[in-house]
This record gives C-alpha cells, structure tokens and sequence, in this order.
C-alpha cells in the first residue's frame, strides 16, 4: 500500500473530477455523446429512437439497464451505424479524447473493433488510420487546451468471428502508429480466447501485449483460457475471478458483508486465482457495467455485493473502469464516488487503484514510470 498522504476520512471534500486518472477499459462506440449521433445520423440515413440528445441519452441508459440483453445490444447498433465512415471515425474519436480529459484522465486505452466499420467501404487499415487522425486530433485540442493526456488503440477482434489473425495483423502493423495492444471482445458465453489461439501465438512471436475480455459474461474456465490461449497480460472485467475464492465468515456477526474484511474468518484462494494475484495479472474491473450486465448477479443484487472489494482487499491488482460510458451513464469520476460512498474508500485507495491501473498499462517502461511519477505529484499537492 502506498504510505498515507493525507488522513484517512468516511468521505473525501472535494471534486474527485481533478484527480488524474487512467482508464484502461473504454469502447469506443459505446462513448459517443448523443448529440453527435443525432448529427452523424442525419447525415448517413440512420433512424435513431429519439432525435433529441437528452432523451437519446436517456434510450441508451434505460436500455442498457433494462435486464434485456437484446436491447442492450440493440444500442451499439446505433453506434456503429454512424461509424461508417472515415469523417464520422475521425469526430468520434477525437471528442471521445477530449471527454476523457474533461473527465481527469491524463492516460487512457482506447479499444474497438475496426472490423465492425467497414460497410461503407473503408479497408481495416483506412478505418485504423481515420480512428488515430482523431485520437491525435484530440490529443492537440486537449493540449491548446493546457491539459495533458496520451491514449493509444487496443486493436479488438470479435470473438464470434473468423478474423482473428487477419486482425492480429492489422495490430501489429499498426504497434508503432497509434496501436498498444490487442483484444477480444463480444459474445464470451461460448467463445472461449482458445478460438484464437493462433492469433494470440502470432502476437507473441511479434512480441505485441494482449488484454483479453474474460470472466464477465463466462467464468473460470474463460479466464483460465485467456491466460493460457490468450497469453493475457491482463483480464477485461475478470471479476468472476472471485468464484475461485472461499470465504467464511465469523458467524457470531450476524451484521457481516463481503466488503467487510473485519468480518472474514477465513479465505482460501484456489489455484487460477492465486496465480493471478501472486503474479499481479490486473483486472480491468467496470463496477456500474458488471452490475447491468449481471457479472456480479451471483455474488448479490446490489453494487455492495460486488466482489471488486474483497479482491481488492486480498491483494488483487484492482483497475477501475467504465467500460462504456454512454450506455451506463457514468464517467470514471462516478465510478470512483460510487467507491467511496459504498466501500468507504479513501484518497489512498483511489491513489492505490489509479497507480495499478498506470504499471498495467502498455505504455513503454519509461513512459510508464513517467506516468507514475505525475499521479503520485498531483496527489502529494493535494496534501
């Protein structure tokens, strides 16, 4: 734990939107701001359920926290749909930049799935190249701006396709033009990372970083195969790690809760979940996203069910994410308030969850220590 620099408190007095934060697992199409699909609607001939922004936004949140899968789906076909073309890829991801920064984050991984964005005729690479124009465009607008941010594109195939090499190689040809990493993502339930297993040997041949999208929607047997298939430096969501732990409780306590680490008798970690602790894999958590796609229904119904705590409490490398913030309404300032107010967590563990979130990154080691070092000044001012 890093060393207290302020005392601890039941609720932290200022704007957490200050804090410098780093986002880790952010989609691209699911961050769009409503406005901009009505105008990029417009423009392609797409029908949208409203053309006003506020109860556009509003669609894509009671849809997503609707409990029905189909109609959560249903939201990023609207996305998608006005990311067709290279204008609409370049403004997306220029303003998606400029919303992360306005949000506190000065570091952040931007993932999406190019294969999904060529209907209008673009090639991989064109749509590739027009998401980068935008990063970059964005980063220079936060810049004259007088903040600092720096993204990089984790390059994601979809896990119920057939593209996976072919996709792994647009990554690789892209590592020193924008791309950081490698993903998979959609549909887990079915469509374990041994499917691309290998694409995933191409890029550890090619020495390239891969984040897998495991133990969300399936469990152990998901994750395990993202680590030995998908040779995974890190776990996207990865919460159902928790089902390989066994905790017992103090039965004298009749008031006890899982968050509650004074009430936790005895943990005992099986062998996937220990191996991911004691070599410090991260996982990419998204606490309001794993409670609207039912990640956590097996631990309780609520948010304070959710096992991000204890995992956090036994050692685990906790991130924070969002996940998509246009669908869950939420920004990475809410989920770290949603922190405080239901775990009573303090500047130090924000501190604590942003630094993981910073070493796990794929930034190059110096560029990573550098990082580091500009968190841990800003929080220091705050003392």
């Amino acid at each position: 734990m890093t060393e207290p620099i302020v005392d601890a408190a039941p609720a932290i007095d200022f704007d957490l939107k200050s804090l410098p934060k780093v986002s880790l697992h952010d989609h691209l199409d699911g961050g769009l701001r409503p406005a901009t699909i009505i105008e990029l609607a417009e423009a392609v001939g797409h029908r949208l359920p409203s053309s006003d922004p506020v109860a556009l936004g509003e669609w894509f949140r009671e849809s997503a926290d609707s409990g029905s899968l189909v109609r959560y789906l249903e939201t990023f076909d609207h996305t998608v749909a006005v990311m067709q073309t290279k204008e609409g890829l370049i403004r997306v991801a220029k303003e998606f930049v400029e919303d992360l920064a306005d949000d506190g984050v000065v570091y952040g991984e931007v993932r999406w799935a190019p294969e999904q964005h060529l209907q209008e005729g673009l090639s991989l690479d064109e749509v590739v190249e027009a998401v980068q124009e935008g990063l970059e465009a964005g980063v220079d607008a936060v810049t004259e701006s007088g903040r600092e941010i720096q993204v990089g594109q984790l390059i994601t195939a979809m896990r119920h396709a057939d593209r996976g090499q072919e996709i792994a190689e647009l990554a690789v040809r892209h590592r020193n033009k924008g791309a950081v990493g490698f993903d998979i993502a959609g549909a887990e339930d079915g469509f374990l990372p041994s499917r691309f297993k290998d694409a995933f040997t191409y890029l550890a041949q090619h020495n390239f970083p891969a984040t897998v999208h495991a133990g969300e929607a399936a469990g152990l047997e998901s994750i395990q195969s993202a680590l030995v298939d998908g040779r995974a430096l890190r776990l996207g969501h990865g919460v159902r790690i928790a089902e390989d732990i066994m905790v017992e409780f103090d039965d004298e306590d009749d008031d006890r809760t899982e968050s509650d680490e004074d009430n936790i008798g005895l943990v005992t970690l099986g062998d996937l979940s220990s191996w991911i602790r004691d070599r410090g894999i991260a996982l990419e958590i998204c606490p309001s996203s794993n409670l609207q796609t039912g990640a956590i229904a097996g631990f309780g119904e609520g948010i304070e069910s959710h096992p991000l705590d204890m995992l956090y409490q036994l050692g685990f490398n906790v991130t924070i994410n969002t996940d998509n913030r246009l669908m869950s309404g939420v920004t990475l300032t809410d989920e770290f308030e949603l922190l405080v107010e239901t775990f009573d967590y303090d500047l130090d563990d924000l501190l604590e969850l942003t630094l993981n979130a910073a070493e796990a990154s794929f930034l190059p080691l110096e560029e990573k220590e550098a990082l580091v070092e500009y968190i841990n000044d800003a929080y220091d001012n705050l003392g």
